[in-house]
């Protein structure tokens, strides 16, 4: 059975988490198998999501950090940094609608992340839209 977009980010934002854990405790992944772990069938809207982050990670941090008050990306915890990292990436590298993407942040940030990180998420991605 197809996901939804909102199932596929959920998996997106699950597949950037486990990146990241695996980055920082030095374990060494293959970003292919990590997507394939967790997708039965291979979906191309992940994949270019996945790779875009992986790839443009330092300057979607700096853009993430520049419309932070007070915080930083990798101050926030490890399921709100991937939910940034991917709504900054279609923001800037995709045609996804901006009501669409903050919508979707703003509902895995309730599913996984708490008050404050959410409010984070919400006024970041207000802030570059306005830009």
């Amino acid at each position: 059975m197809a996901l939804t977009r909102s199932e596929l980010r959920e998996k997106i934002m699950i597949i950037l988490y486990q990146i990241d854990i695996y980055k920082e405790q030095k374990v060494p992944y293959e970003v292919e198998n990590v997507i394939k772990d967790n997708l039965e069938i291979a979906n191309e809207f992940v994949k270019d999501i996945v790779f875009g982050v992986i790839t443009y990670q330092d300057k979607i941090d700096s853009i993430a950090n520049k419309y932070m008050v007070d915080w930083t990306i990798d101050r926030i915890d490890k399921s709100g940094a991937a939910i940034l990292r991917m709504a900054i990436y279609e923001l800037k590298y995709m045609d996804t609608p901006e009501v669409v993407v903050i919508n979707e942040a703003i509902e895995l940030a309730k599913k996984y992340s708490d008050e404050a990180v959410k409010n984070i998420i919400n006024a970041v991605l207000d802030r570059i839209i306005k830009e």
